[in-house]
């Protein structure tokens, strides 16, 4: 009697176990737009509809996808909020417009996702920012009183997931935020902006982990990655960046002294007619802070003014001046290898270190960068850098 009783409950829970499991398999419960009142005329607010599908589908016990078919559709700010029952995709495959009208988009996020886990952004369609209508209120740096401008795509408090395959264009300020995010995926995306429209980051990355980047396009105002304060584990390949400013890592040593920037990857990476290459730069005066395991990898320039900078006395509105950086954030375990193309300034590597705490353990590996203007070849300026150099070195002169 106690051998059947076993037995029933060994199918029971068999059973169980396969229903949870082919549960994976099943294809997801679609929740589209238009069933929502959605209007895809590229003139009716389309917020309150997308929330309503959103609503639906992050409480389905099971995979959900939230459908935006092909058409044009107007989209106010709108935040979409976890957490949900099951993972979640948002399928995009028709064009979001962001407003024109300045009454409308003076707030910090056009399309925003918090508190999500697995969930998929995607589809091949496109955020059209319209970001010609904000770039003239950009005067935060001659303004106190300026007003916020959104960012397209917001993440905030994000695990697990995985952005790709969407265009972005025109973006009013940032085109992709990510905010203490962990074990993100961004892939085939392409992101473009004019190159004087300012502040338009293509990806900006903040107080994240394990976040991967790879196989993208950005040609944007200002930098085509950014990584600042609490950035870690962060692996960037096969990226094409132009025009735009490069890869950052930085400005660090404002406020959060104690979020180290560390595991940084950047590799098989092109830059185009960017104002740098790759970058480490640090605010000076600055707090305490430090930046560690850097590596910068197989990267080819291609008319870059400044192909590869660390940059310790950064203060833009700061009167120019010769003294030495006095940063405190302590950069060390650098490498720099198998770099090489063209510069467009004579000035082809410029590593500029804090005299208070000198850059440590900095390799230059196999760096070749040719300049062909006016003065002569390249040359390499650098202070307050401990480090070695191997294999060739062009320009030479630096450690």
């Amino acid at each position: 009697m106690a051998s059947r009783s076993a037995f029933g409950i060994l199918i029971v829970f068999i059973f169980l176990w396969t229903a949870a499991d082919a549960s994976a398999f099943l294809p997801p419960k679609i929740f589209n737009v238009l069933n929502y009142g959605a209007r895809a005329d590229g003139n009716t607010d389309n917020s309150q509809a997308f929330l309503r599908a959103w609503i639906d589908a992050c409480r389905w016990k099971g995979r959900s996808r939230v459908l935006i078919p092909g058409g044009i559709y107007l989209l106010h700010s709108v935040t979409f909020l976890g957490p949900c029952l099951g993972e979640m995709t948002f399928m995009i495959k028709g064009t979001l417009r962001a407003p024109n009208n300045p009454a409308l988009f003076f707030t910090d996020t056009w399309i925003g996702f918090r508190y999500v886990d697995n969930l998929s952004v995607k589809g091949g369609g496109y955020l059209d920012g319209q970001g010609a209508s904000a770039w003239p209120y950009n005067d935060c740096f001659k303004n106190s009183q300026c007003l916020p401008l959104p960012i397209s795509l917001r993440f905030d408090f994000i695990r697990n997931s995985k952005i790709q395959y969407i265009r972005s264009i025109n973006s009013k300020k940032a085109h992709i935020n990510l905010f203490a995010c962990d074990n993100i995926n961004i892939s085939y995306v392409r992101l473009t902006a004019p190159e004087s429209s300012p502040n338009t980051d293509g990806i900006h990355i903040g107080a994240s982990t394990n976040i991967k980047i790879s196989r993208v396009n950005i040609g944007t105002g200002d930098d085509c990655i950014s990584m600042v304060s609490g950035s870690q584990n962060i692996d960037i390949s096969e990226v094409n960046c132009g025009p735009g400013h490069g890869i950052s890592i930085g400005s660090l040593g404002r406020g959060f002294e104690n979020e180290y920037v560390m595991g940084i990857s950047v590799r098989n990476a092109t830059f185009s007619n960017t104002q740098n290459g790759v970058r480490i730069k640090t605010w000076s005066p600055s707090l305490s802070s430090l930046a560690a395991n850097i590596s910068f990898h197989n990267i080819i320039m291609q008319n870059v003014n400044n192909p590869v900078i660390i940059d310790q006395k950064y203060c833009p509105s700061c009167p120019p001046s010769g003294d030495e950086s006095v940063s405190k954030v302590q950069i060390r375990d650098v490498k720099f290898s198998n770099i090489w193309g063209t510069s467009s300034s004579q000035v082809a590597l410029s590593l500029q270190c804090s005299k208070l705490v000198p850059c440590q353990d900095v390799k230059l590996v196999d760096i070749d960068l040719a300049y062909r203007g006016q003065g002569g070849p390249a040359i390499a300026s650098c202070s307050n850098v401990i480090g070695t150099s191997y294999g060739r070195q062009v320009p030479r002169g630096c450690l």
